[in-house]
């Protein structure tokens, strides 16, 4: 049998080394994505649930760390999972530990914490991506190909889910919200201009089990808000955490058509206004096509997997991810505006028409 050729072994990239904190449901799936990767080492996990962190070290092989700060000198990369108010204190350790970092959204519990992060990457010359899946879903990146040939008008998104006790330390914007004002912020590339917002709540916050950490608060559980861009461009959003089904859906309307992206069920459809008749020989109308559906081919990569690919080969190659530190933190300011308006009941809108102004008025309804 021929011998390895050592050459090649030595051109091999090196494995990044890679650990999760945080392994409840979303930290399940990173740990799951992370040991399938080629050139990726998962060396560990930790959580403040030992017996849930066990488990999951052992289902894969890997070492458990009770103090997440001891797996750090372990690990190039890290993908944090842990509850919202947690991450501006873990991923500020971790980046000043040299550690690169895949935060989950959204990036942190405020606009300052937020920003924090955003500054340490920058003076550590770490990575810092956050966790907007979204931008991998295969259904929104064929979207933004189709867009780029539309002239877009307006948007309306709906992302909907039953009530879970997941993820119940924040509102329904910062829960799922926040995906959409990401894509749309992406789609739109435009500074908002007006807005509008509103929102309710099915429970009180005394229903709600928080944790010592966080203070118990009334967060809404169904906003719908309404965007008015620069350049023209009108947006809807709708999120609701108490809806009897789970939708996750864009619709593009355009000059020349309708776009619709279904993320769940992987579906782009676009619709184009057209008139044409099948006639008989004797000039009869047998019927008229008032309308043409097209429908788009996705790939069925797993949006994660994607994410955490891109992770790691900007780990490896020293790029800035496509969502990164900055995109996050704008999509956060905006998700707080949101929030505040919903909770007030007021109405934003920028001052005069300088778009890189940054002060506003607010005007109440």
């Amino acid at each position: 049998m021929a011998q390895p050729n050592i050459h090649d072994r030595r051109n091999q990239p090196q494995p990044i080394r890679v650990g999760v904190i945080g392994v409840g449901n979303m930290g399940q799936h990173h740990t799951r994505v992370l040991s399938l990767l080629k050139d990726v080492e998962l060396i560990g996990v930790s959580d403040i649930n030992v017996e849930r962190g066990l488990d999951t070290a052992s289902k894969y092989r890997v070492r458990f760390f009770e103090d997440y700060q001891d797996l750090l000198p372990h690990i190039d990369a890290v993908c944090i999972a842990v509850p919202t108010y947690l991450h501006h204190s873990v991923g500020m350790i971790c980046l000043e530990a040299g550690i690169h970092v895949l935060i989950e959204k959204p990036i942190a519990a405020s606009i300052a914490e937020a920003e924090s992060l955003v500054n340490a990457a920058a003076e550590t010359g770490s990575i810092l991506q956050v966790g907007h899946i979204e931008r991998f879903n295969p259904a929104f990146q064929e979207l933004s190909k189709v867009l780029k040939t539309e002239q877009l008008l307006a948007i309306e998104a709906h992302r909907m889910s039953p009530y879970s006790d997941r993820a119940n330390d924040v509102s329904v914007v910062l829960d799922l919200m926040i995906h959409d004002i990401d894509l749309l912020l992406e789609l739109a590339n435009s500074p908002v201009v007006k807005l509008t917002a509103s929102g309710s709540r099915a429970c009180t916050a005394e229903s709600v089990n928080f944790s010592a950490n966080t203070k118990p608060r009334p967060y809404l559980d169904y906003v719908t808000a309404t965007l008015g861009f620069a350049n023209g461009i009108v947006a809807t959003l709708t999120a609701s955490k108490v809806t009897h089904c789970k939708i996750r859906r864009i619709a593009a309307h355009c000059k020349n058509s309708l776009t619709e992206a279904d993320f769940l069920n992987n579906e782009i459809l676009i619709h184009r206004q057209t008139t044409a008749n099948c006639m008989t020989d004797y000039g009869q109308v047998l019927y008229r096509q008032d309308g043409l559906i097209e429908k788009v081919y996705t790939s069925n990569i797993e949006p994660l997997h994607a994410e955490l690919e891109h992770f790691v080969n900007c780990v490896r190659g020293g790029n800035q991810p496509s969502v990164g530190g900055e995109q996050a933190l704008k999509a956060l300011r905006l998700a707080s505006l949101i929030e505040q308006m919903a909770l007030d009941g007021r109405a934003w809108k920028q001052s005069g028409i300088d778009t890189n102004s940054p002060s506003c008025d607010i005007v109440t309804v």
